[in-house]
């Protein structure tokens, strides 16, 4: 049985660099979405409503919040990666619980368990009245070893 790593605090320059980074990512462009805060284990992210993110009959697609949901199971489990790791999702379930229009979702992710193999984590998004409009759980495959990371990153703990 796999024991769970000592929790460390993130580096501010890392995550200011990484939240640059996923800016300019095109698919976070795509979405509107933003890496609000990481800690150890967990992660927020946002995305402002537009008319991209709607579906034909006016609300929001499930795409999209499919993609909060795994994105923030990622940053979640890769929060608490040494360096030099890897993590791909291999499996997710969710639960769309309520239509959003417009307004501000915010998926806030944390890891549940991490092991040496896989991780699993969990995350909830929120609309701007407090309601739950999704949930859904991420297992992700740990990769050590495999990170084709980006140069020049400063450490990802202090």
């Amino acid at each position: 049985m796999s024991k769970e790593p000592q929790a460390k605090e993130i580096n501010p320059e890392w995550l200011a660099m990484v939240r640059a980074m996923r800016a300019a990512d095109t698919y976070f462009k795509l979405l509107s979405m933003d890496i609000v805060d990481l800690a150890w284990g967990r992660a927020d992210l946002a995305i402002e409503l537009g008319p991209q993110h709607l579906q034909p009959y006016g609300t929001v697609h499930g795409g999209v919040i499919s993609s909060l949901i795994d994105s923030a199971g990622f940053w979640a489990v890769y929060s608490m990666l040494p360096e030099g790791t890897e993590a791909a999702t291999v499996e997710m379930k969710l639960n769309y619980l309520a239509p959003a229009k417009k307004g501000r979702l915010t998926c806030q992710g944390r890891t549940l368990k991490l092991g040496r193999s896989l991780g699993l984590a969990e995350a909830q998004v929120i609309d701007d009245n407090g309601e739950l409009i999704g949930h859904g759980t991420v297992t992700l495959m740990v990769n050590p070893g495999s990170h084709r990371g980006h140069s020049g990153l400063p450490p990802k703990h202090l």
